[in-house]
């Protein structure tokens, strides 16, 4: 049994798929595990570590491999020379789907990390949410970084300064980190979200949840069902006098496979205050901010718009960590009798195998890959 462990080739991808650490544990349950030159290099993980922690590090590490683990998923021409039957691990977005037409010509079990299923016995492996955990810790660095003034409250002999007002808008596990990130830097923070649970988890966090009184959108698996525009456009009012006093505002509302809700205008965003900041984690799936740029900071009105991009990279060596224990969980599961055999009538198996022996598994998936022939 063989895992190989790939360099990651796209420019702005710092993160590896395992770390020395957990590279060591695999080896204790029998794997042999190839590493690529400088793979882990970007998120601060040498070519030594792993080689102490039982590793070969080599080119062509992905030869006669078993599981291939990576960030983003491999390059079509790299998947056509695997071997059928070789078992793929990574983030694998269906849209464009040529990774998936082409893991599914070459016979490849491909594995798609954001399909595991969020249920209680699958946290260990949950990737969404351990990235997640790191973007939002980010979201309130950066807002930090950029208001030109102080977080927390200041009283000195030339007199107070007041604490910055902080407003997030989402509050699953990016949200919530975002909150607590800004709560421990010393701003007075309030947040707002859909979800029926949400408003004892942003109080659970020091924060003040915001009541529109619009009713709740809890939808499966944890994420908030669509909203019709009405419904929308009237929320977007009851927000407007938030966002206008916020020194900061992040948003972080996003359901992996759909587009992000337009939480906030820019008409909203011109009202607020000269020197204010909005960090958009959901710029890459089209943005809760109206006119926000994904890797782009731009002016709209008096605020700075940062647009997030592949925000857990920016701290790679512990979204590393974190993503490497749940690519190493997920093996640990699919390890039976000394061997790696996946049960695919396992829940957590199943609901996260996207091809298997030629064909699609994921049904979203087949659907959208019969409707673009």
């Amino acid at each position: 049994m063989k895992i190989a462990v790939v360099r990651e080739t796209r420019p702005a991808e710092r993160r590896v798929a395992l770390v020395p650490e957990q590279v060591a544990k695999l080896v204790q349950l029998g794997y042999e595990v190839a590493v690529e030159p400088a793979a882990g290099e970007r998120a601060l993980y040498s070519d030594d570590a792993y080689r102490e922690a039982g590793a070969e590090v080599a080119w062509g590490a992905d030869h006669a491999a078993t599981v291939v683990a990576s960030v983003q998923p491999l390059e079509r021409e790299r998947l056509q020379r695997l071997h059928a039957g070789t078992a793929l691990m990574s983030f694998l977005p269906t849209n464009p789907p040529d990774v998936v037409r082409a893991a599914t010509r070459a016979r490849l079990t491909a594995f798609a990390m954001e399909l595991i299923p969020r249920i209680s016995r699958a946290q260990a492996m949950d990737a969404l949410s351990s990235q997640a955990l790191v973007a939002g810790y980010r979201a309130a660095i950066v807002a930090a970084e950029r208001l030109p003034r102080f977080f927390p409250l200041n009283m000195t002999a030339a007199g107070t300064v007041p604490p910055a007002q902080v407003l997030v808008l989402g509050a699953g596990v990016a949200g919530l980190q975002a909150i607590a990130t800004a709560k421990r830097l010393g701003a007075v923070v309030k947040a707002y979200d859909v979800r029926t649970a949400a408003a004892e988890e942003i109080a659970s966090m020091g924060a003040q949840p915001i009541e529109l009184e619009l009713g709740t959108l809890d939808g499966p698996g944890g994420y908030a069902r669509e909203m019709t525009p009405e419904r929308a456009q009237l929320q977007r009012d009851l927000l407007a006098p938030y966002v206008a006093g916020a020194d900061a505002l992040i948003t972080t509302a996003a359901v992996p496979g759909r587009t992000a809700p337009m939480l906030v205008t820019r008409e909203m965003v011109e009202r607020m205050k000269p020197g204010s900041v909005v960090v958009d984690l959901a710029s890459e799936q089209g943005g809760n901010v109206e006119g926000s740029v994904a890797g782009t900071e731009l002016m709209i009105g008096n605020a700075l718009v940062w647009g997030g991009s592949n925000v857990p990279s920016q701290l790679a060596g512990p979204a590393s960590r974190l993503y490497g224990q749940n690519v190493a969980n997920l093996i640990t599961l699919m390890t039976r009798n000394a061997a790696f055999d996946p049960d695919f009538s396992d829940e957590i198996v199943a609901g996260c195998c996207v091809t298997h022996d030629g064909k699609v598994l994921h049904e979203p998936t087949r659907e959208l890959l019969e409707g673009q022939y």
